[in-house]
């Protein structure tokens, strides 16, 4: 008998668990797999870079006695009244249908007591959002769902969604469980029927329509608002130079660790680039067009501390965005309810059926009860907290790094801790003045 030790079995790198899991769930249901959230795998991130803090050759800040500014103004280009935020950090749009009013609330207060936006998302501007928002960015999407001119009007800046992070070139969903009376009414669709958002505006098939588009959205709110154009990260370099030539005052980049509410597995995973991929590229069309500081970059895709909002300011956008992350801080994910969590077959940290609208914390939900869970004053004063902590940590950076306002930041100021972080933010690898494609 041989009684030598056996290797351990091991799974296949290629048929690794979860795709094997994956294999049998398809042979199992015959349909693809839709989840919410961003993606899953380890991609390039903002962690792979670090900053150069000052010490002989560069003099730091005292923290407590010197200035660093944080405000930041969107869409002085042409709009008549551009927006003034006190901090770089914007709440990215999500829609109510996805998100309970009560979250939609929360976001707006949240946004308000830290002195910057919020955004609609699909299915329209609610009463809620309206009048706790100071300041509110209307989404106009290919869908066009609850869209309508008064709202414009109402609203203090517009952005045209062109693609999202999680899904360029794909539409959303949203399952009818979501569509509630309210939503259906909102949206001019019949009750509890699965709702699929277009993947494309219906009146334009290239740049040229997109200008003539902003036109009109000018000419209807009296050149009085900033129009954005947001653009999913895929080409980021000729998407922003065309948005640009289309006449937009401010570009918005979401990578593709951004979330969703709810699309196909195979998106969220396989298409798109990382976010910080696409910094540098967007940042070159504005440069090589002379707009850069004068069209303002907003980044979005997976931004989650301080450390994140400096080093995308460094990399050269005017402001970031964040979505996941402030669904977190109203309460998503709590591990209070992690027992209801669990009976949904997840974990909290890991849920993210959101388009079942089950929600246990009550916010990516219509259902009455778990959507009355969630207090949207205290959930907004979180997000305040939240949004206070990422400025005074990017502060801190900067100061760190002897600047007097965060929009100093600059390149220089970064290393990268590995090769393809090097090359996608073009900044050195660390201990050696080498950019991967711009020699030695």
């Amino acid at each position: 008998m041989d009684n030598a030790p056996r290797t351990p079995p091991r799974f296949s790198a290629t048929f690794d668990p979860a795709t094997l899991a994956e294999i049998r769930r398809a042979a199992a249901t015959g349909i693809y797999d839709i989840r919410g959230a961003g993606t899953k795998r380890k991609l390039p991130h903002f962690d792979d870079l670090l900053f150069l803090g000052a010490s002989i050759s560069r003099y730091p800040l005292e923290g407590y006695r010197e200035r660093c500014g944080t405000e930041v103004v969107l869409g002085a280009r042409h709009a008549k009244r551009p927006i003034t935020l006190k901090i770089p950090i914007t709440i990215a749009g999500m829609s109510f249908g996805s998100l309970s009013a009560q979250a939609k609330e929360a976001l707006g207060r949240g946004a308000t007591l830290a002195g910057t936006s919020t955004t609609t998302g699909d299915g329209g501007m609610t009463d809620e959002e309206r009048g706790h928002s100071e300041i509110l960015v209307y989404q106009y999407l290919p869908s066009r769902y609850g869209m309508n001119p008064d709202d414009l009007r109402r609203a203090d800046a517009i952005e045209v969604v062109v693609g999202q992070g999680a899904k360029p070139g794909g539409g959303g969903m949203l399952l009818g469980q979501k569509i509630s009376p309210r939503v259906a009414a909102m949206r001019t669709l019949p009750e509890g029927i699965d709702q699929r958002s277009a993947c494309r505006h219906p009146d334009w098939t290239g740049p040229d329509d997109l200008e003539i588009k902003i036109e009109e959205l000018r000419e209807l709110t009296d050149w009085q608002k900033p129009i954005y154009v947001k653009v999913g990260a895929s080409r980021p370099y000729y998407d922003t130079a065309l948005a640009v030539k289309s006449g937009a005052d401010v570009v918005v980049i979401d990578g593709m660790q951004g979330g969703t509410a709810a699309t196909q597995d195979v998106f969220i995973e396989h298409v798109g680039i990382p976010t910080l991929a696409a910094i540098r590229p967007a940042v070159r069309a504005l440069q090589e067009l002379g707009m850069h500081r004068k069209v303002q970059l907003i980044v979005s895709g997976g931004i989650r501390t301080g450390a994140d909002v400096a080093k995308a300011l460094a990399l050269g956008a005017d402001a970031v965005s964040i979505g996941t992350a402030a669904l977190v801080a109203l309460g998503d994910n709590d591990p209070k309810y992690e027992a209801e969590y669990q009976a949904l077959g997840t974990t909290a940290g890991a849920y993210d059926d959101w388009h079942e609208g089950r929600d246990p914390a009550g916010i990516t939900t219509q259902d009455p009860v778990l959507a009355a869970r969630l207090d949207p004053v205290q959930a907004g004063r979180r997000l305040a907290n939240y949004l206070a902590v990422l400025t005074l940590e990017a502060q801190a950076i900067a100061r760190a790094c002897g600047k007097s306002h965060l929009h100093n930041l600059e390149p220089e100021d970064l290393v990268a801790l590995t090769i393809e972080a090097a090359a996608m933010a073009q900044v050195p690898l660390a201990g050696t003045g080498w950019i991967p494609g711009q020699g030695f």
